[in-house]
């Protein structure tokens, strides 16, 4: 099934479930949870470059009656590469570890949150005959999404932003993934 698809589909089951059971409550506590999505770079030259990614989080969520707090730490694969570089084969790797600081609010099933944090890096290459080099950097990050709650069960379509300052691109991440609170 193709990504705009999915987005599709969790767009049509957030409007239904604003019509169903009044809101699925959970409880402040831990929260596990992992992603897939798309990665996409885009370089100074507008040249995009879209690689799958995924991520897994682990977090803590303090939960008021009408909005939420909380912290979440994320392991994230933007996905590898191959790119011609002149007539060279490079390789190249990116990943990262994330703190983020969230806040949200929930409409009965449905609900939308905002995060703000640090990603730290890592960018790894290699090109045929030229060896290997990694760079890496914290910087901020931030994002937005939208959720659908099920009791303890959350599912959640998410865009996340990577504003690399000493280099002359950002990555961004939409995934859609699920967390379960306990």
């Amino acid at each position: 099934m193709k990504f705009a698809t999915t987005v599709r589909l969790f767009s049509a089951a957030a409007v239904a479930s604003l019509l169903l059971a009044p809101a699925a409550q959970a409880d402040s506590g831990f929260q596990i949870g992992a992603s897939i999505g798309e990665s996409n770079v885009t370089d100074e030259l507008n040249i995009e470059d879209e690689k799958v990614a995924y991520k897994a989080m682990f977090g803590y969520i303090f939960d008021l009656p009408a909005v939420d707090f909380g912290l979440e730490l994320a392991y994230m694969d933007f996905g590898a590469g191959r790119d011609n570089l002149g007539v060279t084969p490079t390789n190249y790797d990116a990943t990262a570890i994330t703190g983020f600081g969230t806040v949200g609010v929930d409409f009965g099933l449905f609900g939308f949150f905002g995060k703000l944090g640090y990603a730290s890096w890592d960018l790894k290459a290699s090109a045929s005959g030229l060896g290997s080099a990694s760079v890496d950097g914290t910087d901020l990050a931030y994002g937005l999404g939208a959720r659908l709650n099920f009791s303890s069960l959350e599912v959640r379509l998410e865009y996340e932003l990577f504003d690399i300052e000493d280099a002359p691109d950002d990555i961004d991440l939409l995934s859609l993934g699920v967390v379960w609170r306990f």
